[in-house]
């Protein structure tokens, strides 16, 4: 049962589980989230995002590790994949927006009849001044059956002190955000499915030192639809 499905879609979440069970699926769909304008913003707004999952031979494309990101991967044994990735990425207080390039490597596991996913992925942003990231997300299924399935995950993301100062204007380095979410799927038939996620983040101490901080905890909300090919 392989889990990137059953990590967020899009930027940062939308999600889709049912195909976890389905190795070689590649879904392609749409749907719209609410988020804060920026973390740290108090003001939500909604955008429209894609759900995308391609996994080729090396190539791939997806939406189901928290944004949109393409690349190549090798697969290094069983449950063990390392990659390149090149990825959109928003922008300091939610204007101009990026790409970064990155590597990153990925586990799945079965802990008894649960299917666990690691991922740690470094991201630097193409705009060098706004520096360098480092993700580390969890992700473990919790039910399936009866055409649904659900899932918790975590992630922490780090981040450098160019990236501080260009999204917060503080001179600090470390911890940026952790964050905690839910995902679940239904499957409204054999190629169409409902796919929808709720996280909580929080900004570290060091963020929510900056002067445009208004709130430390903010909410994604997704929902869409996908097709499974």
């Amino acid at each position: 049962m392989r889990l990137p499905l059953l990590l967020a879609l899009a930027l940062p979440p939308l999600l889709s589980l049912n195909a976890a069970a389905q190795d070689d699926d590649t879904l392609f769909g749409a749907g719209v989230r609410t988020r804060p304008k920026f973390d740290g913003s108090a003001d939500h707004t909604v955008d429209f995002i894609p759900v995308v999952r391609y996994y080729g031979r090396p190539w791939f494309a997806r939406t189901t590790q928290g944004m949109l990101e393409g690349g190549a991967r090798w697969s290094l044994g069983p449950g063990l994949d390392t990659g390149v990735q090149l990825a959109y990425e928003q922008g300091p207080r939610d204007h101009d927006p990026d790409a970064s390039i990155g590597v990153h490597l990925e586990a799945d596991r079965m802990i008894g009849p649960a299917p666990v996913n690691g991922l740690l992925r470094l991201r630097r942003h193409l705009d060098t001044d706004r520096g360098t990231q480092l993700d580390a997300r969890g992700t473990v299924g919790v039910y399936g059956g009866h055409g649904v399935a659900a899932g918790l995950f975590v992630q922490a993301t780090w981040a450098s002190e160019k990236s501080f100062e260009a999204y917060y204007g503080v001179h600090e380095s470390g911890l940026l955000f952790a964050s905690l979410g839910a995902l679940a799927s239904y499957d409204l038939s054999h190629r169409w499915l409902l796919v929808g996620s709720i996280e909580s983040r929080r900004l570290s101490d060091e963020a929510a030192k900056s002067p445009i901080v208004e709130r430390r905890s903010g909410v994604y909300a997704n929902a869409g639809i996908a097709y499974r090919f």
